[in-house]
């Protein structure tokens, strides 16, 4: 029976001038190794943590949060200079303090 020929999903793929650019940046005596056992345990804990974190960027909960009167204007004002919700722009706000 004749061997079936190996599927090549790059046979007739056109690389735009970035693409052609990048390619033509990589040494022709670069050598690819796969990663060693240890390597790959650091990299798939590392997917298993992004993959966690964006799991709980998905959820949200509702909060309650006492501000004075003028905090409030001045949160809605910004907002509307924005042209975002003032919930949007709090939400935001408690985020970047957070992340930090």
């Amino acid at each position: 029976m004749p061997k079936k020929p190996k599927f090549d999903p790059f046979k007739n793929l056109v690389l735009d001038e970035y693409e052609q650019e990048l390619e033509d940046s990589i040494p022709d005596d670069i050598v690819l190794t796969p990663p060693s056992p240890a390597r790959l345990a650091i990299l798939k804990k590392a997917a298993e943590n992004t993959l966690r974190d964006l799991e709980l960027q998905k959820k949200s909960k509702n909060i309650n949060l006492r501000v004075t009167e003028a905090t409030f204007r001045n949160l809605k004002s910004k907002a509307t200079r924005l042209g975002l919700p003032y919930q949007t722009l709090a939400s935001s706000i408690l985020h970047q303090y957070s992340s930090k």
